[in-house]
């Protein structure tokens, strides 16, 4: 199964009463790829996402993830995923040590393993001198740090972020993607979801969602030849001006 794709969907689909929020939308992404979602706000990239974390059922069509099925596997995805949100998903009365532990056992470390795995997370990410601080009082940045500490403390082999570093200072937004960075290059599959055209250009390919639709995949040099634009950011100009809407 190692050729076998880490995500795999074939005309997914999602609607919501008269809302078709996903539309047919196929796609493979490869073991160890960066992968970025992009679109205007209501392109459909966050309910992709919560497709594909088994968080959200799809109304037709199909999807894989770590060779599991969305529809009918969804516990066996959510164990092999991290999924890390802009809202963090953290509590905020518990401290960062609290955090980290509680999440820790949610993805089944236990005793030693769970410790030294933790000692490990700390230390990567820095987050040790805030260990014992209420997870409600950190800046944005230190939220972001501790939130990736939860998602990747079971080591998953892929790793969804929808706007990631929405909300956070700029110097923390490029600590953070050293961070993606250094994952992708262990073989951790990453699929991001972002507005900011400088991490865009940090994926190795791009999907670029329109009112639900697929409507470009490539690299960034293929997605700007097809729309005969200079740059990424001029390509989801255009979209956002068709779509009417505003930045996501």
């Amino acid at each position: 199964m190692t050729d076998a794709p880490a995500v795999h969907t074939d005309h997914l689909t999602k609607v919501f009463g008269s809302l078709t929020a996903v539309d047919g939308v196929t796609f493979d992404i490869a073991r160890g790829e960066v992968f970025g979602i992009l679109g205007p706000n209501g392109s459909g990239k966050t309910t992709t996402i919560r497709i594909l974390c088994g968080l959200l059922e799809p109304t037709s069509g199909s999807a894989t993830v770590a060779g599991f099925d969305v529809l009918t596997e969804s516990e066996d995805i959510r164990r092999n995923i991290g999924y890390m949100s802009q809202r963090f998903g953290m509590y905020d009365d518990l401290t960062v040590a609290e955090n980290v532990d509680f999440y820790s056992s949610l993805y089944g470390l236990t005793g030693a393993e769970k410790r030294q795995r933790i000692a490990a997370l700390f230390d990567e990410l820095g987050i040790a001198p805030r260990s014992s601080q209420l997870v409600g009082t950190l800046s944005g940045g230190w939220k972001q740090r501790v939130s990736l500490a939860c998602a990747i403390a079971h080591q998953p082999a892929i790793l969804f972020l929808d706007e990631p570093t929405a909300g956070v200072d700029p110097a923390a937004r490029r600590s953070f993607w050293e961070t993606i960075r250094t994952l992708a290059n262990g073989g951790t599959t990453i699929v991001v979801t972002t507005h900011y055209m400088d991490e865009a250009e940090r994926c190795g390919r791009i999907a670029f969602l329109s009112r639900g639709h697929l409507i470009a995949l490539g690299t960034e040099d293929e997605i700007t030849r097809q729309f005969n634009q200079p740059t990424i950011e001029d390509v989801f100009i255009e979209l956002q001006q068709k779509d009417e809407g505003v930045i996501a």
